[in-house]
């Protein structure tokens, strides 16, 4: 994130929100941004204002991404010390939705979640992740075998510090086992009570569908975006069709819709930024014009590009619970601050019309939406 006296959009400057932040912090979480133009929830009973369903799970619009504090994908690995507060800073805050995986770290992302949400455990949506192999603590290939599976999950339970997991994910597909394994494999752990809800992560329409019928699914876990909008290729009707919640990852593309970078950033070999087809010199120039309307746009609504970013999320269907990730409670703040921003209709339309037209670089094509990643 830009540091705290950097320029947002035309004489906006991060303090100064964090200022609106700190006196409309009563407000977050309050109501969940309904698109404008979408009818009633049909499913009965109706979430509160301050929660979104994901199947039959109810968790706060906002999750919280706890990836970035253990990973070092694309920043170095904090201190546990310095990570707990801000998870249950998010907590205090309203987030009931907090998202680790076993790769984590690998694993010790979910012994900070663990132990800053066991005094707080049952008022929480826990979501975990399965699906890879390890060698010597480092990822191994990919291994969803049942008896695989039962391992990593008893791992979970004792790293987070819990008797189930809320919410358990497959990962990524293992190509050397059927879906209907997987799925056939989480319904016997829910049915004994270690996990209570199942969910997906980058898979196919067809592989959703598949999952969905033997085990039903109550979450699929993919990047969605103002730059990454693939999965309106069939995969959010999908959802929608079958009572499935929809969980972006990357909501803000690592930073860029936060207005972290520019047309001038430039990354080192070792970093994993430069890895990311959309941070390539010729892609940050040409991706300017998005994060260029996205300022236009959150100057014209009084807020942050982040929180821009976000509430279009939000609008887009009413299943739809973005997970940004962050290691400091003052970005997650700003976060939330998304909440309490509205949409009229013909803004929807309007803003949708302008992004038609902003050719985009280094971006995941409409069609990788139709094939498991």
């Amino acid at each position: 994130m830009i540091p705290s006296d950097a320029p947002l959009s035309k004489g906006f400057r991060r303090r100064d929100f964090l200022g609106h932040l700190a006196a409309a912090a009563p407000l977050m979480g309050l109501g969940a941004v309904r698109p404008a133009e979408a009818g009633p929830a049909e499913a009965e009973p109706t979430p509160s204002p301050r929660h979104r369903r994901l199947g039959t799970l109810e968790v706060s619009p906002i999750g919280l991404g706890c990836m970035s504090m253990t990973s070092g994908s694309y920043n170095p690995p904090r201190p546990k010390e310095d990570m707990i507060p801000v998870i249950r800073g998010a907590f205090d805050r309203g987030v009931t939705f907090f998202d680790t995986a076993e790769v984590y770290g690998p694993f010790t992302n979910e012994e900070y979640v663990g132990e800053a949400l066991a005094p707080v455990r049952d008022q929480v949506v826990i979501a975990s992740k399965f699906g890879f192999a390890f060698e010597q603590g480092r990822r191994a290939g990919r291994n969803s075998r049942p008896e695989h599976i039962r391992r990593a999950v008893e791992g979970m339970l004792r790293r987070l510090r819990t008797d189930r997991i809320d919410l358990l994910y497959l990962h990524r597909v293992d190509p050397e086992v059927p879906i209907e394994d997987v799925a056939g494999t989480v319904k016997d752990l829910i049915q004994e009570g270690k996990a209570l809800h199942f969910g997906l992560s980058e898979v196919s329409p067809s592989t959703l569908r598949r999952a969905h019928a033997v085990q039903p699914v109550a979450a699929l876990q993919t990047e969605y975006s103002l730059l990454q909008r693939f999965p309106e290729n069939q995969l959010l009707d999908t959802c929608e069709e079958l009572g499935i919640g929809f969980v972006p990852w990357g909501p803000v593309c690592r930073g860029f819709l936060a207005d972290k970078f520019n047309e001038y950033s430039r990354f080192s070999e070792a970093s994993r930024y430069a890895s990311v087809p959309y941070f390539a010199p010729d892609a940050l120039a040409a991706n300017m014009a998005l994060l260029n309307l996205v300022r236009e746009w959150a100057l014209r609504k009084g807020v942050t590009p982040a929180q821009f970013s976000l509430a279009w999320l939000l609008a887009q269907k009413p299943f739809i619970v973005p997970i940004p990730g962050t290691t400091k409670l003052h970005h997650l703040e700003e976060d939330l601050g998304a909440l309490t921003v509205t949409f009229t209709p013909a803004e929807l339309h309007d803003f949708r019309q302008a992004l038609s037209e902003i050719p985009l670089v280094g971006v995941r094509p409409p069609e990788s939406a139709l094939v498991d990643q």
